[in-house]
């Protein structure tokens, strides 16, 4: 009942003009007044902050502020994290191409929209990498490789916090997504950039061919979920990498077998 509940008050609330109001709102002047108590509910370290709080003119654009050159030094691991966030958990990907978050059986055929790729990567590997409204939403490339394919699926977008992933309506696999393979000298690497709370907001600011470990690649718009999948047999996590274990862009991830 609990479930239905909470899935049944955000579909009331999910769709284009709420979308809209959230991105109109949060990208105007008057915004801006919200960003200090922002920085105080959140804990923000500003230390780590390209700019000084009050350059901000909007709370979009501290949303998706960028870090001071060297807070974010890489790891010599062969993949790095992509972003800051918490690690939801890291596991196999089963025989049958599911995998598990929270409870709920997801289908790596229904994420992807192609079952001849999710088969590719059945009995590999993936880690739920979870990014909360406090933390640096620019996304950076978790290491060398060549953009095999690219693309975009889903149109809504529900919450991917604790409760969402408890009880939303597959928010993962159902959710809005921009899915990039990366064809790397170690193995395929997919790259899934989770949407969410109703914010559709997935920006590329690298659309070249080629990935530079640790450049950055993108941005959310809100607070989000970035979902790695490995080929079978091609990387190993790294002894840090823990459910409910925070990690931030350049830490250590995986090495190649």
């Amino acid at each position: 009942m609990k479930k239905k509940l909470y899935q049944y008050t955000i579909e009331l609330t999910n769709g284009p003009l709420t979308s809209n109001l959230l991105q109109r709102f949060a990208r105007s002047s008057g915004s801006r007044s919200l960003i200090p108590n922002y920085v105080r509910t959140y804990k923000i370290n500003l230390n780590d902050i390209e700019e000084e709080i009050g350059a901000f003119p909007t709370l979009h654009d501290f949303f998706i502020r960028k870090l001071r050159a060297g807070s974010r030094p890489q790891a010599n691991s062969h993949l790095i994290s992509p972003v800051d966030g918490k690690v939801e958990i890291a596991g196999r990907i089963h025989e049958d191409s599911s995998f598990l978050v929270k409870g709920q059986q997801y289908s790596l055929a229904e994420l992807l929209g192609s079952v001849e790729l999710a088969e590719r990567y059945a009995q590999g590997d993936y880690a739920v990498l979870y990014l909360s409204p406090a933390n640096y939403h620019r996304i950076h490339s978790p290491m060398d490789g060549n953009v095999k394919r690219q693309f975009v699926l889903g149109r809504k977008s529900y919450p991917v916090n604790q409760s969402g992933l408890l009880y939303g309506k597959s928010p993962i696999s159902g959710n809005h997504r921009l899915i990039t393979e990366l064809e790397t000298a170690s193995g395929n690497v997919l790259m899934v950039k989770v949407g969410a709370m109703f914010v559709n907001s997935i920006e590329l600011t690298n659309t070249s061919g080629s990935w530079k470990k640790g450049e950055e690649v993108g941005y959310f718009s809100f607070g989000s979920t970035v979902v790695l999948f490995f080929e079978p047999n091609c990387f190993r996590f790294t002894d840090n990498i823990m459910s409910g274990e925070p990690i931030k862009v350049g830490e250590a991830l995986a090495n190649m077998l």
